[in-house]
């Protein structure tokens, strides 16, 4: 086999930056991946470009990983942690591991921070844990929004026999595998019209006219991780006036994806910058924010929003594509953002709320949490409690690392639980198994004060990136490091 030659223009064209990181990177794969195809190096590098985080401390890798990593630079002010921080209200506690706990009291001693809330589904994240929330006056924190902004839910109701999904199976499972594109870098050949992609900020913005092509290219794919499109069984007990779809079964369509490549670059851009202008503690760094009466900072709130939208788009493409094969219009679209910043009055004030998988649960708003890809999902309807700063979990929560998904759950383990489920999944693997998430019915119980189910979801046909564990991925990396932020690393 010959070695391997790779061009800086090819590792370029992935979309890494200009700077030493493209001869290091040349120099690195072709020194250690020398007897690898060239597709599958450059698929390494995508992997290490949207995951930096995941790879710093790898031995061959970590070199490339650390030159993506943002850098405080030597400008910019020295800032302190209060000593006592604010508090905040943690919601089912007994089921949350004492790192997410630590990162929301290193979060709560920000000069900026005025309230805040820990969610049931918590665990260790970058900066701000996942299920936090976090409201500040006038500043935003890139990673207390997360890597993959906008990452959200999407559920269509459609007035179809449930029935159909057993006796059509191979139908509705064809629909699944044609509407969307699952994995890291994924891009369509022939990118769809939506109109977000004619947003002003496009051009104005340098970092984002830089990425419009290939989000375009992006619109409507789904990335990996625990991204998913699914078809399963929507469960109306009750009439709800706010949701408004009469007692019955029906068919449900569901999607979790956020905003892929642009999402990342906007988040990983603007934590490098808001680093250099505030100096915090080494532990604290990635809560570092921007003001939003300061230039990066309205610059990043406006990207933020863009890709939010984005995402949303992204939801749409796919659902649209469906409804149009199955003949028919959703009678209900119920859909949330969880990774994402509002400007929210709380107890009077006016401050901006971060919601770091987290879900909006204010007064009558609807919203989606679901379980694993066999337990059932909830639609609920949020009770707006000050408590949890109107909010409430964004799913089950992980109780299990990848690494450690992957090293105690076996094959056999893993089918016998989707038969027993009757689940049929389409990709997906160990690390995505459902032993690896905490049971969502306990997660629901704690917190029953904060949101009431109107609805629920059983999946039945799943549709999740189909990409096998990389062997290439070092076994003895941080525990820590893989379970962390697996919502915001994964997405892209």
């Amino acid at each position: 086999m010959s070695k391997l030659k790779i061009q800086g223009k090819e590792i370029r064209t992935l979309g890494y930056p200009e700077g030493p990181v493209i001869s290091i990177a040349m120099n690195v794969m072709e020194k250690n991946f020398k007897h690898h195809s060239k597709e599958k190096a450059l698929d390494i590098l995508k992997e290490v470009l949207q995951s930096p985080h995941d790879y710093a401390s790898d031995e061959v890798l970590g070199s490339i990983a650390k030159q993506l990593l943002p850098k405080p630079e030597a400008e910019g002010q020295n800032i302190s942690l209060n000593s006592s921080g604010i508090q905040f209200n943690v919601f089912g506690q007994e089921h949350i591991e004492e790192g997410a706990m630590h990162q929301m009291y290193q979060a709560a001693k920000l000069p900026i921070s005025v309230a805040g809330a820990l969610m049931p589904d918590a665990h260790s994240g970058y900066g701000l844990p996942i299920g936090g929330v976090l409201a500040t006056e006038n500043a935003v924190i890139p990673y207390g929004v997360g890597v993959d902004i906008g990452c959200r839910m999407c559920l269509s109701v459609f007035d179809i026999d449930p029935k159909e999904l057993i006796q059509k199976e191979n139908y509705f499972t064809r629909e699944l595998l044609e509407a969307t594109l699952f994995g890291s870098g994924q891009q369509f050949d022939r990118s769809p019209d939506h109109e977000v992609m004619d947003r002003d900020l496009f051009k104005e913005l340098p970092l984002l006219k830089g990425l419009h092509t290939r989000a375009w290219k992006q619109l409507g794919s789904s990335g990996s991780g625990n991204h998913f499109v699914e078809f399963g069984v929507v469960e109306i007990n009750a009439k709800d006036n706010v949701l408004g779809v009469e007692p019955g079964n029906y068919v449900g369509l569901l999607s979790h994806s956020g905003s892929r490549a642009l999402g990342a670059n906007i988040a990983n851009h603007y934590t490098k910058l808001a680093i250099s202008k505030r100096r915090l503690p080494q532990e604290a760094k990635n809560l570092a924010w921007l003001n939003l009466d300061e230039e990066e900072g309205i610059e990043y709130w406006n990207a933020m929003n863009l890709a939010g939208d984005y995402a949303s788009a992204c939801h749409h493409v796919i659902h649209a594509k469906i409804a149009k094969q199955l003949g028919r219009q959703p009678m209900k679209l119920v859909e949330n953002h969880h990774n994402f910043a509002w400007k929210e009055k709380w107890e009077g004030k006016d401050l901006i709320v971060h919601r770091k998988g987290a879900t909006p649960a204010g007064k009558d708003v609807l919203g989606i949490i679901p379980g694993s890809m066999i337990a059932p999902g909830f639609i609920i309807k949020g009770k707006g409690e000050t408590a949890s700063i109107n909010s409430a979990s964004h799913g089950a929560g992980r109780k299990m690392s990848r690494t450690r998904a992957m090293e105690s759950v076996t094959d056999k383990q893993f089918k016998e639980e989707l038969q027993k489920h009757n689940v049929k999944l389409l990709g997906g693997g160990l690390d995505e198994s459902p032993f690896a998430y905490k049971d969502i019915e306990v997660v629901m119980q704690s917190q029953k004060a904060l949101v009431d189910v109107v609805g629920k979801f059983t999946p039945k046909i799943v549709k999740m990136d189909g990409a096998k564990h990389k062997s290439w991925k070092k076994k003895d990396r941080l525990e820590e490091t893989d379970r962390r932020n697996r919502d915001e690393v994964m997405g892209e």
